[in-house]
């Protein structure tokens, strides 16, 4: 079996094997690989392995020797599922790999956000601190997560897991969720959007992106939460209005945006939020941590595995 890895970098970029892929079939690895390049390099491939590469209906008429594609991360609208099942084309995805280092980074922007870490640690270096005639100095506002409340929309694993560890830090968790209330985990409080958007004093985005909820918080949503409400994206960056987010950093009315996603990736250089002080927005690694990619390369090697032996796991 021929195999055509077309994006390994960003998974792989030399910290970890692909040993368990070299014994299932003949593999290539190309860090990258631009759009007008995929088809030259797919098309003696039986199997594909992708990550940010669209594979489209365009791409796979030219394809016809492929019979499997092999997302590298759980999000897979970077395929055109349809047309791949049209020409039997099987389509896994790597499911959970990442969730105890999303929710990691989850509480890092809390963190960062309640306490400044970073500025704090920035201004000590330059002397702030040192020159200060007191022990200890604040400049900023502090906020003890005891007793607030923290909303979260989309309660899958990673959601349910925020929930658990905001518990241990007292937190009272509402939840908008298509589950049943009667069978959430204990202590969380089924509500809607509407319903959250003005108790929460923290909101963490954890749903998928879908084109029912492009832009699911805006200026209109954004006017509805608490003045002072922190909001948290590790989920998609198109769930937020990045323009409206701004705008509500730069009147005070939300206090901080910390996020993992944007909605444009790498982001254009006029991103309105990068002028914005209390907007801290980390380059897409949540999902990097080298435990978290171990675990990806393992489920991958399996999903490739069982397709090859004709029972194919993590279909979608």
């Amino acid at each position: 079996m021929k195999i055509v890895e077309l994006d390994g970098y960003a998974a792989n970029p030399g910290d970890i094997s692909w040993d368990g892929l070299k014994e299932l079939g003949e593999l290539t690895i190309y860090p990258r690989t631009a759009p007008e390049e995929v088809v030259e390099r797919a098309k003696e491939a039986d199997a594909i392995l992708i990550n940010k590469v669209n594979i489209t209906e365009a791409v796979l008429e030219q394809l016809p020797k492929l019979k499997y594609i092999g997302v590298l991360a759980t999000g897979y609208n970077v395929v055109d599922e349809e047309a791949a099942h049209k020409r039997g084309v099987v389509v896994t995805n790597i499911p959970s790999y990442s969730t105890e280092s999303v929710v990691q980074m989850t509480f890092a922007h809390i963190f960062n956000i309640t306490n400044q870490v970073a500025h704090y640690g920035d201004a000590s270096r330059q002397g702030r601190w040192s020159a200060n005639p007191d022990f200890c100095y604040w400049d900023t506002p502090l906020m003890e997560l005891s007793g607030k409340t923290l909303g979260i929309v989309g309660l899958g694993h990673i959601g349910q897991r925020v929930a658990a560890i905001a518990h241990q830090f007292g937190m009272d968790v509402f939840a908008v969720t298509s589950k049943d209330a009667m069978s959430l985990p204990k202590g969380i409080q089924k509500t809607t959007l509407d319903g959250l958007l003005g108790v929460a004093d923290i909101i963490s985005l954890h749903c998928p992106l879908t084109k029912d909820n492009y832009h699911l918080i805006d200026a209109e949503k954004i006017s509805r939460m608490r003045e002072g409400a922190i909001l948290i994206n590790t989920a998609r960056g198109a769930l937020v209005d990045e323009q409206a987010i701004a705008d509500a950093l730069e009147s005070g009315h939300l206090a901080g945006y910390g996020a993992d996603v944007m909605e444009q990736e790498p982001p254009r250089k006029d991103c309105p939020l990068f002028s914005q002080p209390h907007a801290y927005l980390t380059p897409h690694i949540a999902w990097a941590t080298k435990e978290a990619r171990e675990r990806l390369m393992r489920i991958c090697v399996d999903n490739v595995r069982a397709f090859k032996e004709g029972k194919p796991i993590n279909e979608v």
